[in-house]
Order: structure tokens, then C-alpha cells, then sequence
């Protein structure tokens, strides 16, 4: 993945955002937030976005799998401060959408990430529901 869209590094333009508590057991050797952990973040950051848009309980019975992911870090974090988390709806398609999530910690830029999320039957990839697709208008990256 390519460096984001400096556009696309601005918290302002994400509808949903949360902190997390960063823990010690997050540290790597040079003192840092580890890679893992941020990545750990950036999942948290997708699940409390799920719930709070509605996208959870809107699937109709649909799985919905990450069918790709893209991860930038953009500078350091460290504990105890906790890291903030944004995050959007980029792109709505037929069986997918695209969910932006930004990392930040004390007003710095940390991490960008880049996910596909494809809604699933037992058949394979299903259209995405009305209800999700009607939920997720007031979820979309701001302009």
C-alpha cells in the first residue's frame, strides 16, 4: 500500500472515533507500541465501528469477512498514553465496502489502515443488505 492521501491522515473527516488504553504488555524492545498490538488496534477499532454503525446487527444473518488489509505506520506510540482511533466507511459496493481507520496518539498521526470487508452467505459473497447499506450513509468519511 502506497502512503495515504495526506487527505485522508485528517481525524475531522472520520464519523466514529474511541480511545484505547495501551497496556505495558504492548511495548517491544525499543520502547514502542509494537506492531502486533497496532494491528491489534486496527481490529478493535473495525469491531467497535461495526457496533456503533449498526453494521453488526443490520447483516441479516450475512458472515463478513476481511477480504483484504492494508496497514501504513506513520510514527511511534508509546505507553501509557492511550491511542485514539478513527474510523469510516470509504467506499460502498455491491458485496463490500471499504472501512478506513486512523490511529493517533496525543495528536500525532500513527497508523492509516485499509480494509475490504465482504459480506458472506454459505454460498459465498451476498449483496450487502438494505438496512446496512441505508445504516452506513451517515458512517462515510466526511469530505
Amino acid at each position: 500500500m502506497a502512503k495515504p492521501d495526506p487527505a485522508l491522515l485528517n481525524p475531522a473527516r472520520f464519523p466514529f472515533s474511541c480511545a484505547i488504553e495501551t497496556r505495558f504488555a504492548d511495548l517491544d524492545v525499543n520502547r514502542h507500541l509494537n506492531n502486533v498490538s497496532l494491528t491489534g488496534m486496527v481490529e478493535e477499532a473495525r469491531v467497535r465501528f461495526h457496533r456503533a454503525s449498526g453494521f453488526i446487527d443490520g447483516r441479516g444473518g450475512l458472515a463478513a469477512m476481511v477480504a483484504s488489509l492494508g496497514i501504513e505506520f506513520l510514527g511511534q506510540a508509546f505507553y501509557p498514553a492511550p491511542v485514539t482511533v478513527h474510523a469510516g466507511a470509504a467506499r460502498l459496493g455491491r458485496t463490500s465496502y471499504t472501512l478506513d481507520v486512523l490511529l493517533t496518539q496525543e495528536g500525532r498521526t500513527v497508523v492509516f489502515a485499509q480494509s475490504v470487508m465482504v459480506a458472506m452467505a454459505p454460498q459465498g459473497p451476498a449483496e450487502l443488505p438494505a438496512a446496512v447499506r441505508a445504516a452506513m450513509q451517515e458512517w462515510m468519511l466526511k469530505p
